[in-house]
């Protein structure tokens, strides 16, 4: 994101030489909006609430101040930080590990999904900052394999996705398990009224530093929809597909259902997809991330609670196959495009009873959602020519078709030059695909947002596309024993 010039640099905050030198290796210049503001007031001691959403550097602006301050000698427990999902947990670590790598302050994630017993032995090392989720936090102190006695400094992030998860009771036993002489933040997209009473019930006279929407939505991403039936979704996100032919695209569906039957589709109509949500074993997870991060896979098809925390590079493309329930998870969702200075382009495929919904989100987004027809097949067909033409162009830049030389000019002594080119071009581009599918209809829209599961359903099978058409409704809280740790 192109930063203004009034931003700081790392060097006028006053950072120790060790961190500038881990920042600058990580390729930070300067500070972006909410760094700037945040980490002068954490190096001052205060409590503090920030507003601000991903992909903003919050994880640093907490973070940096966090490593100035630890210890090392001490070899206790001195930084906590709880959020809401594992793979968040795991980034966030990852993150302080690079931020002080070297100052020698060590971070351990521990979350559910990871054997317990080898957790215990981490800690065991004493490890200086400990990033935790809280349903397994809680699992070690009951075991007592976690002391939390020195702990110094507190950061919540993503403080409202931990309470819609319904981990209200456990952060308030966590909060009144570590001194009452700490310094506490907390970070949260949002801020509904239990994160304010949360704050005053334990936090001393925070300073509230918020980014303005205008900062997290993402001048440089394209945005647009798609008016369409039900039914036409999921060829229509096909037909995309073959016209935008993004090279790292993430779609997102509602439910952990509505995932699986995707990813099932996109791969038996030739894509390359892997899908990520909340009943995958962790082992999985991190494998389709990494082949996503890597290459292999060019589709990730993910639920919002299984991509929270997710920090991907390069993605060009985000589809919204299902339209986000708020206009929070909408900027959150496009936000992982658009990164460090590149385009991007967000995709919401929108049924006529949710065009309310999205203008609602182009109100509270204060961004004008552009309104785009359906590809026709000759739109698909020649976009994939366009594919076409590219690819042979990019083999001509490179040079790499000196094996083949030969045998062209076998084949251009017995064909027309023009007949040989078009007889390549026909090979190399994807026809259109018009075999109609239908993936499981969304839940209806509704006022509240719902976890991921918990959709009661009912209805009969399509045995000609061999997907469930099933209406569900949303049934409220989700089962505090199930949340996900």
């Amino acid at each position: 994101m192109e930063r203004s010039s009034n931003l700081s640099t790392f060097n006028e905050l006053g950072l120790s030489q060790d961190i500038i030198r881990a920042v600058v290796n990580m390729g930070f210049e300067e500070t972006t909006p909410i760094q700037e503001q945040t980490i002068p007031v954490a190096l001052a001691g205060k409590d503090l609430i920030g507003q601000a959403q991903t992909g903003t550097g919050k994880t640093a602006a907490y973070g940096i101040p966090l490593i100035e301050k630890i210890n090392k000698s001490a070899g206790t427990i001195q930084g906590l930080v709880l959020a809401p999902t594992r793979e968040l947990a795991i980034q966030v670590a990852e993150e302080l590990n690079k931020i002080g790598q070297f100052r020698g302050i060590h971070t351990l994630p521990i979350y559910g999904g990871q054997d317990i017993v080898r957790q215990i032995k981490a800690l065991q090392k004493r490890p200086h900052i400990v990033v935790a989720t809280p349903g397994r936090l809680m699992d070690h102190m009951r075991r007592r394999t976690v002391r939390l006695q020195d702990v110094s400094m507190l950061i919540l992030d993503e403080a409202d996705e931990m309470l819609n998860m319904g981990f209200v009771e456990d952060i308030e036993t966590i909060l009144q398990e570590v001194p009452e002489e700490r310094q506490t933040l907390l970070f949260s997209a949002t801020m509904p009224l239990p994160i304010q009473v949360l704050a005053r019930k334990f936090m001393t006279d925070p300073q509230v530093i918020a980014v303005k929407s205008k900062e997290v939505t993402v001048a440089n991403i394209e945005q647009i929809y798609f008016e369409v039936n039900e039914q036409q979704k999921f060829d229509v996100f096909c037909r995309l597909l073959d016209v935008h032919a993004p090279e790292a695209a993430i779609v997102f569906g509602r439910t952990k259902k509505r995932v699986d039957e995707m990813t099932e589709a996109l791969n038996k109509r030739g894509y390359s997809a892997e899908g990520i949500h909340g009943d995958l074993t962790q082992a999985k997870r991190d494998s389709v991330l990494r082949q996503f991060r890597e290459g292999t896979i060019e589709i990730l098809v993910a639920t919002d609670v299984a991509a929270r925390g997710l920090d991907i590079s390069g993605v060009t493309h985000v589809y919204n196959f299902d339209i986000p329930q708020d206009p929070e998870s909408y900027v959150h969702r496009i936000g992982r495009t658009g990164r460090a200075g590149k385009t991007g382009m967000a995709v919401t495929f929108v049924v006529p009873r949710e065009m309310g919904h999205l203008r609602m989100i182009e109100r509270q987004t204060k961004r004008t959602i552009i309104r785009q027809r359906v590809p026709s097949m000759n739109d698909v067909l020649a976009g994939q020519q366009r594919l076409a033409v590219e690819k042979i162009v990019q083999v001509i830049q490179e040079g790499s078709f000196g094996l083949y030389r030969e045998l062209a000019e076998e084949l251009l002594n017995e064909h027309d030059s023009v007949a040989l080119v078009s007889a390549a071009l026909k090979l190399l581009t994807k026809e259109p695909d018009a075999t109609p599918v239908r993936l499981t209809e969304s839940a209806p829209m509704r006022s509240r947002r719902s976890p991921e599961g918990n959709f009661p359903r009912s209805g009969s099978r399509n045995t000609s596309s061999g997907f469930a058409r099933e209406r569900s409704s949303y049934q409220g809280k989700p089962n505090k024993d199930r949340r996900p740790r």
